[in-house]
């Protein structure tokens, strides 16, 4: 005899729990998302949020596993990004999500996802395409510069700047710990990270 198992949602979680949002982190490679985000999450945490990461090099070795670089793979992840950002905002958590996400248009939608449940705060890391490779101890860039790697974004495939991100950090001679204090200071300015708690 067949079993078949539904699976419902709660009833409780079919409103939104408030208060979450979630930070995108945007730029070339070796701009200096992931670095930054790591800085912003802990003084968040600080501060009483429920904080979760979303690297996008991580994911790629479990949600996005076995996705390519090209444009079609590169939109597919970005949308796992996006959806599970949104599922984390839903539910009152701090989802930040660092992630080169090239196009503009996947990054358009992703913000659709998570708005259906709370704030998108889009952070282009704008860093020159020069300072990334310089930071590059790889040599990835090197190797996307002499056509050995094919798709490298900024390289031989498109880096589409934001139009309008709520932030913009400029990394060039700034340390990453005064870019993540600029994000703090425009989260509490936007009210979605309370105050400094002093001793």
């Amino acid at each position: 005899m067949s079993q078949h198992i539904y699976a419902h949602e709660h009833p409780e979680s079919e409103t939104d729990r408030g208060g979450g949002f979630t930070l995108w982190f945007t730029g070339l490679s070796g701009s200096g998302k992931t670095t930054i985000a790591h800085h912003v999450g802990p003084e968040m945490d600080r501060r009483g949020l429920v904080v979760e990461y979303l690297d996008g090099d991580t994911v790629r070795t479990h949600l996005s596993k076995g996705l390519g670089f090209s444009k079609e793979d590169r939109d597919a992840h970005v949308e796992r990004l996006g959806w599970v950002a949104s599922r984390i905002t839903r539910h009152g958590g701090a989802c930040i999500v660092a992630a080169i996400s090239p196009y503009e248009q996947a990054r358009s939608n992703a913000r659709a996802l998570v708005e259906e449940h709370g704030p998108f705060i889009e952070i282009h890391v704008k860093t020159s395409l020069d300072e990334c490779a310089r930071r590059d101890v790889n040599g990835l860039y090197a190797k996307a510069f002499a056509g050995e790697i094919k798709g490298f974004t900024g390289v031989d495939d498109p880096y589409e700047e934001p139009a309008s991100p709520e932030i913009v950090v400029d990394t060039e001679g700034i340390e990453p710990e005064e870019s993540a204090a600029t994000v703090i200071s425009k989260l509490e300015a936007l009210g979605l990270v309370p105050g400094k708690v002093t001793a």
